[in-house]
């Protein structure tokens, strides 16, 4: 059974660094063909896709964060991290980390998410 778990602080000040990490157990992040995602959802809003890193280190972003956003691993501890840079109030939300089957599509285990307060 595979589990993830974020961790981080939950209260950033604007224009300071967010990050997250990303603990996974029972599950190698370097097994094929795997990526690991970070998803947010904004208070009253869906969820969005921030960006992942997949099982040979390959890194991918969304267009609209993509000049923020940064995703890495460390393979010796099985986890990957997020840093969101510049961050406003508008980036108040619950984080999410996430694995996704390539080629399958959807995600298969999730952390329970951790709320991420912008204020200063």
């Amino acid at each position: 059974q595979v589990q993830l778990q974020e961790s981080g602080p939950g209260l950033v000040k604007p224009s300071q660094t967010l990050s997250l990490a990303c603990i996974v157990s029972g599950g190698s992040i370097t097994t094929r063909y795997y990526c690991w995602s970070w998803i947010r959802q904004p208070p009253g809003k869906g969820l969005e896709w921030m960006g992942a890193i997949c099982y040979d280190g390959s890194t991918y972003y969304s267009p609209s964060l993509k000049s923020r956003t940064s995703i890495s691993r460390d393979t010796s501890k099985n986890q990957f991290s997020l840093q969101l840079n510049s961050v406003s109030p508008e980036d108040t939300a619950v984080y999410y980390c996430a694995r996704e089957r390539v080629e399958i599509g959807g995600y298969d285990y999730w952390g329970q998410g951790t709320q991420v307060t912008v204020s200063s």
